[in-house]
This record gives structure tokens, sequence and C-alpha cells, in this order.
């Protein structure tokens, strides 16, 4: 994004007061540009969530309420059941699906990539934002903060899904745009914190990395009462005020989300029910991995970064630290700290007076891969068999079709790839609230002996659904009961090169002959 000598437009911008982001169209068009193209080259599925708490509930408060007026064309899973999750992130999708709707352009095509180009909208104005911050650009001009995220091939992977955690670290990005550090001109504790307080109505957790930089504030803040009564309170108000409301419309009672979410992972710490990792799992492997080459720049710029600024750095610690005490862990959890990361990055690089370019494209190749691997090939079966299931919808035969999805649950998305209201059900997973130790999901009964699970399920012929969708690493243990009932291989679909346990490389779909 630098094309001027590092001389000379170090002496033009220190000439000339830095600009917002509207005064730059070019930097606005490249940016949007770019993420418009980053969205199209990401078609692989990261996490059931991105689905699952965005699309398929933004799918079934509009569709099944105004459309068809179907009870079952849609599903809620068990967090929406027991009220962990709050409407106001999928009423975003819900408002983008109603537009269309209105302009009878609801598509399903449309339905599964406006939302995600409207979320690399919002990525391409946080790259903006970052450049046209003085709190976080205070970096070389020929390689800064921003293009540090550009050259991130985690941030490509994900900045463009309907994540809450995507959503969490664009507020993130925005917020720290306006967090007034020591020393800086530019700063504005009301848009701030505004923006922390709707990136934890989106999602709790981002309250976390802010913990130590809004205290390192009010610290700072000579007139703490006024911080107090004219910032926090009316926002922290607001906000939450418009959270309550929102659920209770669609919950159709009171609900806090925020602190159910917070009992039900932190106090109960139920998570585990989905995986647990060792303590040090974030420092080991979480952290390296989303950072991966990017990792030596970052601890360099530890060290090199002036003493006022050590407070991003004691967010990403403290961040990192309260996460490690958890037992279920995933690498986007931490995503919100990669803006922190790639800030010492840039001050690494501003040092390596020397090696610029040579580190500048050493970066950018060396993410390239992964980024384009992770984009568009590592697993797409996900999304790729919903095609195929699509295209009942413009058959004939729809009315007679059923789908079962043989996956770990929550695998594929759902109506919201499919926007028809074709007979679909999957394996269940919902966690045991009550205590139940010897409590099994329907999804390990089911992989604990396939083979009797199906003869169980289906004792009769007329119960059989007329499409089955499973993992390839299934198919010899079930061969006996897919020839016994006549159903024959329609399409496979790649998935993965790396299978794991329950996740084989291809995705089968087997029909059910027709008599």
């Amino acid at each position: 994004l630098s094309a001027l000598p590092g001389s000379a437009l170090r002496q033009q911008q220190s000439a000339r007061p830095r600009r917002p982001p509207g005064e730059s169209p070019w930097l606005v068009a490249l940016a949007v540009a770019l993420r418009g193209l980053n969205c199209a080259l990401v078609q692989t599925s990261f996490v059931p969530d991105e689905y699952w708490q965005s699309l398929e509930v933004a799918h079934r408060m509009l569709f099944t309420i105004y459309v068809l007026n179907i009870n079952n064309y849609g599903y809620l899973t068990w967090e929406w059941e027991n009220g962990l999750r709050g409407y106001s992130y999928p009423l975003i999708f819900a408002s983008i699906y109603k537009v269309l709707q209105l302009l009878a352009k609801d598509d399903v095509q449309l339905l599964i990539w406006v939302p995600r180009l409207v979320q690399a909208l919002l990525a391409a104005f946080a790259d903006v934002n970052v450049r046209n911050s003085e709190t976080i650009e205070e970096l070389s001009p020929l390689f800064t903060t921003t293009e540090f995220i550009l050259c991130s091939w985690f941030t490509w992977y994900s900045c463009t899904r309907t994540l809450t955690n995507t959503m969490e670290t664009l507020l993130t990005i925005f917020a720290l745009s306006y967090y007034p550090i020591k020393g800086s001109k530019m700063g504005s504790s009301c848009k701030y914190l505004t923006l922390i307080a709707f990136a934890i109505v989106i999602r709790p957790t981002a309250v976390i990395p802010w913990i130590p930089l809004v205290f390192n504030h009010f610290w700072q803040e000579q007139k703490k009462a006024d911080l107090i009564l004219h910032n926090c309170i009316p926002v922290g108000l607001v906000t939450v005020g418009t959270s309550l409301i929102i659920d209770r419309v669609f919950f159709g009672k009171w609900v806090l989300v925020q602190l159910n979410f917070l009992k039900f992972n932190v106090l109960q710490n139920l998570g585990t029910f989905y995986g647990s990792h060792p303590w040090h799992w974030y420092f080991t492997q979480g952290l390296p991995v989303i950072l991966a080459t990017h990792l030596p720049f970052f601890i360099h710029g530890c060290v090199q970064a002036p003493k006022r600024y050590r407070i991003f750095l004691m967010a990403v610690i403290w961040t990192v630290l309260v996460y490690s005490m958890l037992s279920h862990k995933e690498f986007r959890f931490i995503y919100p700290v990669l803006p922190f990361c790639m800030f010492f990055c840039g001050y690494s690089l501003k040092h390596l007076k020397a090696c610029k370019k040579s580190a500048a494209s050493f970066l950018l190749l060396s993410n390239l891969l992964p980024a384009l691997y992770t984009g568009l090939i590592h697993q797409r079966g996900s999304l790729d068999v919903m095609s195929h299931v699509q295209q009942l919808c413009n058959n004939s035969y729809q009315s007679q079709a059923s789908i079962f999805i043989m996956m770990p649950c929550h695998s594929t998305p759902f109506y919201s790839h499919v926007h028809c209201p074709l007979k679909m059900r999957f394996l269940q997973c919902p966690p045991d609230l009550t205590g139940n130790k010897s409590y099994i999901d329907e999804a390990d009964l089911f992989y604990s002996n396939p083979l009797a699970w199906l003869n169980e399920e289906f004792y009769n012929d007329t119960l059989l659904p007329s499409h089955l969708i499973f993992f390839s690493v299934l198919e010899q243990e079930i061969s006996s009961f897919l020839a016994l009932k006549d159903y024959e291989k329609s399409a496979t679909v790649f998935h993965t090169h790396v299978p794991q346990g329950r996740v084989g490389s291809h995705i089968y779909v087997y029909r059910k002959k027709l008599k």
C-alpha cells in the first residue's frame, strides 16, 4: 500500500496531518477489492458456529415466520433453547435476508454469499481504520500494521466468515483506533467504549482483552468520575438495554444471555463436552499457528516497542492466560488478539532497516500458500455437499425426498444453504446440563456401533430416508445396510487431505433406488 520510497513518504507524512478513512477513497477501494477477492477465495468450512450461530438462526428468524409458516423449517441448537446466545448478531443477517426477500432476490446463492460479502466489507474498513489510526499506526511507512494484517494467513482465512469471533475482532480493531493511549490526541472514550460494548453484546468473551486496557485508561484518566458517569454507565445501559429488548422479542421472555454464557463456559466449564486441551495449548500451538511466520517478528517487536505500548502486550498475555484456564480451546478464540500481535510485528520491521524488503517478501510468500490451501481446499466438502442437497429443491422428487446426515453433528450447514423445506435430519449432540455422568449423546451412540444403530432406528422400510450423507470412513462399516436397503452411491465430494477420526477424506451421498 505504500508506493513512495521510505524517506520521501516519511517526510510527506510528517508534513501533513493523518487523514481519516473517508478522505482516502483509493485506499478504501483497494481494501474493498482485496477483501472481496478474499471472500471469493475462501470456499471452505472452519467451525460449525459460522453457520449455526449466525446464518441458520437468521434464516429461521425470517423465513419460518414470514414465508412458509412451517414450524420445522429451520433448527436452533441447544444454546438458543437455554439462552446462551443472543439474537443481536443473527439479526444483522436476518435484515440482509429481509432486504433480499423484498427485492425478490432471495436466491440460495445470494443468501450464502451476501452476508459474507458484508463481513468482507467490514473487514476492509477495519483494514483502512488501522491504516489511519494514530494510536496503532506509528510504524515504518514501508510495511505497517495494516500490511501485516493483510499478510496474515489466519486473517485471510477468518475475516470474511460469519463468525461471532470475526465480528468481535473487527470491533476490537475499530475500538483500538479510538483507544486513548498516553500521548495520543485522537482518542475517544465514548467511541471505543461503545464499540467494546457492542462486541460484548455479540460475544461476551470480547471483554477479556479489554480488561487491562480499560483499567489502564481508568488509571491514567484524571477525570475518573466523568469517565464513569458520562461514558461507561450511559454506554453500558444503552447497549445492554438494546440487547435485552432484541432478545426479549425473539425469546419471548427476558433473558440476559451474557450472564448465561458466563455461567456455562466459565463457572460450570461445560465447554469440556466439546473437547479439552492442556493448559499450555495456546502458548505451544494456538498462538504459534495463527501467527505462523509472524511469530519471530512479534517476539522481536515486543522487545523493541516503546514502553507506553506495552499495555497491548499485556492485553495479549492476559487474554491467552485467561483462555488457558478453560479446558475447551480453539484457534478462533484468540483471533481478537491478532491485531495486537501485528502491531508489534510492525515495530519489529521498523527496526530491521537492512532487510525490510526481504522480510516483507518472506512474510507474504510464506503466508500465501496456507491462506490459499485452507481457503480453497481444506474442509470444503461440508459446503460442496450441500449443493447436491440443494439440487433436490428443483426436482419434482422434492416432496418425497428426505436427507439424513450421518456425520459428526453440525458438520454441514443446514437450511441457510438449501433454502427449501426438504426433510432433513442430522445426528444430535447437545450436552447434558443436569449433571448426569452416564449421559451419551445421539452422535456418540451412533458411532459406537453404526450398523446396529441404523438397523434399530430404521426397523421399518417406510422410515428410511431417500438420501444418506456420511464421511468415507463410515462406508465399509455400514456397507451391508446400504446393500440390504437398496442404496446406491450418487455423489462423491472431496473434503480434506488430512482425515482424522470420524472425519474422512471424502463425503459420500447415497440415494435409495427408485422402484
